[in-house]
């Protein structure tokens, strides 16, 4: 017994004296002290039993024979899955905070590449002008001028290819925003990976509500792993999942984080990514992309 409970219960059992010492009459001052004596020790023995059971009026047994214990409220070493849940969310928050910046600077690199290609575009165009129109130009003048238009021309696309791209064209109906998403996808179904990942980058930037951004993202990040650039498209495909898991193209961005993942040798992500699909998603792990989930774990050992 602790020395607090000690001090409440004689705190108790002084006020129990104390009733007993009012509630008791007052008897005459004669030869019946020695029984009133004798009766008052009877109830406070009582009065003891019933304050400390078992006890015999000197030596009381405590109620709690030892001091409590703190029942250790460690986890077990196996992990739950919601353990491992958390984990892996923790690991995909600190590659998407990572990738982010990795994200701007590849949002970055595609408005100046969109801004050479009107450059060069306009230099194409004035070239034009210069050849068909005569000046007096120095010898020297000259073949700096063509060097320069040698490597202006080797820089940018070929005719051919502009000539292909424009061949593709944008649909025109009362939804503008899906219009310059499917053009995007027009692009990449052609295999005009760059200028896919720049037409879906400005569809995604300008329409961030749109009904379409999920399969945007999703299609961007493709754009980026089909041509060859798994760093570029793994920041893609996660913060198309982490916007808004409940997405259309949400749990395919998650696969096709894996597969980035398993292209950039990554294994450890790789199986985060692709646990967390398999218990996300499991409708689509064992539907519509089961052979894409089945074809990536093949391709890995987790543990």
């Amino acid at each position: 017994m602790t020395f607090g409970s000690i001090t409440r219960n004689l705190s108790f059992l002084g006020a129990g004296f104390a009733l007993l010492a009012t509630a008791t009459p007052a008897l005459p001052q004669d030869g019946n002290d020695e029984a009133r004596m004798r009766r008052l020790e009877a109830e406070v023995r009582a009065l003891q039993r019933k304050v400390f059971p078992g006890g015999d009026g000197r030596f009381f047994e405590p109620q709690i024979s030892a001091q409590p214990t703190v029942s250790s409220t460690a986890p077990s070493t196996s992990t739950t899955a919601v353990t491992d849940i958390l984990t892996r969310l923790d690991a995909l928050e600190a590659q998407l905070q990572r990738q982010t910046a990795l994200n701007e600077e590849n949002a970055n690199a595609v408005r100046l590449l969109s801004e050479r290609m009107d450059t060069l575009e306009g230099g194409r165009g004035s070239a034009t002008v210069a050849a068909t129109t005569p000046t007096a130009t120095p010898a020297a003048s000259t073949g700096a001028t063509r060097n320069v238009a040698a490597t202006a021309t080797a820089a940018g696309p070929s005719d051919e290819r502009v000539a292909a791209v424009q061949a593709i064209a944008k649909p025109q109906t009362d939804d503008a925003a899906d219009d310059e998403y499917s053009y995007g996808f027009r692009l990449w179904d052609a295999g005009f990976f760059p200028e896919a990942q720049q037409q879906l980058t400005l569809f995604v930037e300008q329409n961030p509500d749109h009904w379409r951004t999920t399969y945007g993202r999703n299609l961007l990040g493709r754009a980026y792993l089909d041509d060859g650039k798994a760093k570029e498209a793994a920041p893609w495909f996660l913060k198309n999942y982490q916007e808004d898991k409940t997405g259309a193209r949400a749990g395919d961005s998650l696969l096709y984080l894996a597969e980035t993942m398993i292209a950039l040798d990554d294994t450890r992500r790789a199986c985060i990514a692709l646990a967390e699909f398999s218990e996300t998603y499991p409708a689509l792990a064992a539907g519509r992309l089961q052979s894409q989930y089945e074809a990536n774990r093949g391709k890995v050992t987790c543990n």
